[in-house]
């Protein structure tokens, strides 16, 4: 879909919220030009909200909620756009602004339509009887191939980092299967007095696999795996397997807007270590229960997500930890908005640290993990914009 819009005269005020980024708002101010953009809600007559999640297929499915206010505000309409994870930068920008121009096309009458706005409709392949899932000869799953290499050297130092990863994923309305793999290793060296040398080294890979079976717009059960390794946890090889039950208070086709998960899972973990640990280890198996509560919420006012878990070691409750974290951003008034993060854990099951006290070299170089009761985290930020209720000009020019 285009527009040609040079001389048109806007006749509506539109907010553009997509506040988690990846929406491309300059573009689209800039290729939909029928509307004038206003950095506050108060001054819009559609306030339009753009969420976004990834599809099985590793691609994006945007949300664009037009909400109506004033005299609108009993229009309101919600479009998606899907996009593939081969699709250019370009082409995902211009489907969005094809579907905000026609979110928008609601809000215009007869009387108000501007006069000379031409509307060109293309009808793309996609989507034909030879791109629909009954013919798809990869049966919905996707694979992924990943590699890195980093080399970062000085006189005195250098830094190697290498990896590979591999998944597998299919997801369908009923199914949600993801199985992925990754091996990374990284060598520091420093030169010390005299001309000696200090080597670090690190290594950990894993193997995860997650299987969820849909049941109906609340209910969902499945089964999480993993195989690990890491010499900074001193982890020499952990075989954990984990049924597990989710409930959601909101039917899951509201994900975009709002959740409130409760997971429940139980299962049995196999470990060795590297070195003996705190508790006389060597290798141990051991019943592990996890429960936590996920609420996210997007509204026009602003978002709320937050999320409390709690898990324990068998026998006992003694090995357990307790974690929140939170963060809220809040429109308070015009064109004043505050956000808050926090987090904080009470940590009682490193079952996996060493018994020897750590060297110096290993505590400056984070070299294992060390011993901690708690951890906390606090961020505020408070933001206040005024002047000019317009935002739909996009200069270039020196870079953004």
């Amino acid at each position: 879909m285009s527009l040609s819009s040079a001389l048109l005269t806007a006749v509506l005020r539109v907010f553009l919220d997509c506040s988690d980024g990846g929406c491309h708002a300059e573009y689209l101010r800039q290729e939909v030009k029928f509307a004038d953009y206003v950095r506050d809600r108060s001054d819009a007559d559609v306030h339009v909200l753009v969420t976004r999640a990834e599809t099985g297929a590793g691609g994006r499915e945007f949300t664009l909620a037009f909400i109506g206010l004033g005299p609108f505000q009993a229009v309101s309409r919600t479009l998606k756009v899907t996009t593939e994870s081969s699709d250019s930068e370009d082409r995902v920008r211009r489907q969005l602004a094809s579907a905000l121009t026609v979110g928008l096309l609601t809000y215009l009458t007869s009387e108000t339509l501007p006069s000379g706005l031409e509307v060109a409709a293309e009808l793309s392949t996609t989507g034909t009887s030879s791109g629909t899932a009954a013919n798809d000869p990869w049966r919905s799953w996707i694979f992924s191939l990943n590699g890195y290499l980093n080399v970062d050297t000085e006189q005195s130092t250098s830094e190697r980092n290498w990896g590979l990863s591999a998944g597998a994923d299919h997801i369908t309305p009923d199914w949600k299967l993801t199985f992925g793999t990754n091996f990374n290793e990284s060598r520091d060296e420093f030169e010390l007095n005299e001309g000696d040398r200090l080597a670090v080294v690190r290594k950990n890979w894993s193997l995860n696999g997650l299987a969820v079976r849909s049941i109906s717009e609340h209910w969902s059960f499945g089964a999480a795996s993993h195989v690990r390794s890491s010499t900074f946890d001193n982890i020499e090889l952990d075989v954990r397997v984990a049924p597990a039950v989710e409930w959601n208070f909101f039917p899951y086709s509201m994900y975009t807007r709002r959740q409130f998960r409760v997971l429940y899972e139980i299962g049995v973990s196999s470990r060795s270590y590297y070195e003996e640990t705190l508790f006389g280890k060597f290798d141990e198996t051991r019943a592990h229960e996890e429960l936590s509560a996920t609420y996210e919420q997007r509204e026009p006012w602003g978002t709320l997500e937050g999320r409390v878990e709690a898990s324990n070691y068998f026998p006992g409750f003694s090995e357990h930890r307790f974690e929140v974290d939170g963060e809220v951003n809040v429109r308070i008034a015009r064109g004043l908005s505050l956000n808050i993060e926090a987090s904080a854990s009470r940590i009682r099951d490193q079952l996996s640290l060493p018994r020897r006290d750590a060297s110096a070299e290993e505590v400056l170089l984070r070299l294992r993990q060390l011993q901690s009761g708690f951890e906390t985290r606090v961020e505020l930020g408070v933001e206040y914009r005024f002047g000019s209720a317009f935002a739909a000009i996009v200069n270039p020019r020196f870079g953004q």
